[in-house]
């Protein structure tokens, strides 16, 4: 599941702001993530770690989790949207050759609950993440047939995503934390922090 550090990765150049929206935890252009999706998201996690051995992995909690999750879904949504602009077409049978590639460098099915635990997906959302996966394959692709070196593919994607996320005016509720440019992640606003607390 080490792809998922690749693909949040180049989303660093993602500029977020103060949302207005109390029932948001943020906002991309007409798409809207309200807090008790995100909450629902985080319930999710946290029941699927009572299900597998956690006891070698790193894992994000409380606020970091809550950050961590809202990043995922901001990149997850600025990926939709550029598909669309893009007109690139992700149909189920991708979806299923994808999930099944994934599956096998897992070494078998036995071993996705615990991959996607260690690398916080919830099992709800591994399809908008294969999704995602896909379309940045086929965004790089063209790339390629355009003439961009393969070196210089990660960084055009990165423009590709800053630019959009900007034309969607991604707005993040300040309880979750700010942008913080230089170090390219969301960072916690209020050190005591007020966002939704994860119930163990």
């Amino acid at each position: 599941m080490k792809k998922i550090l690749t693909v949040m990765a180049i989303a660093s150049a993602l500029l977020l702001t103060g949302c207005s929206q109390a029932e948001n935890a943020a906002t991309l252009g007409d798409v809207k993530i309200t807090k008790s999706e995100l909450q629902s998201t985080i319930d999710s996690i946290l029941a699927e770690r009572k299900k597998v051995d956690i006891s070698q992995m790193q894992l994000e909690t409380g606020d970091e989790l809550n950050r961590g999750q809202l990043r995922f879904k901001i990149l997850m949504t600025v990926f939709t949207e550029i598909a669309k602009e893009l007109k690139i077409e992700v149909t189920p049978a991708m979806i299923t050759q994808k999930r099944a590639e994934l599956v096998q460098s897992l070494g078998g099915e036995a071993q996705l609950p615990q991959n996607l635990v260690n690398a916080a997906i919830a099992p709800e959302d591994l399809e908008t993440y294969l999704r995602a996966i896909i379309i940045n394959a086929e965004i790089g692709q063209a790339l390629l047939n355009s003439g961009v070196a393969s070196t210089e593919v990660d960084a055009k994607i990165a423009q590709l995503l800053s630019a959009k996320a900007t034309e969607l005016k991604v707005d993040v509720n300040p309880r979750y934390g700010k942008w913080d440019p230089v170090a390219g992640d969301i960072v916690a606003s209020n050190p005591a922090g007020d966002a939704v607390t994860p119930a163990e």
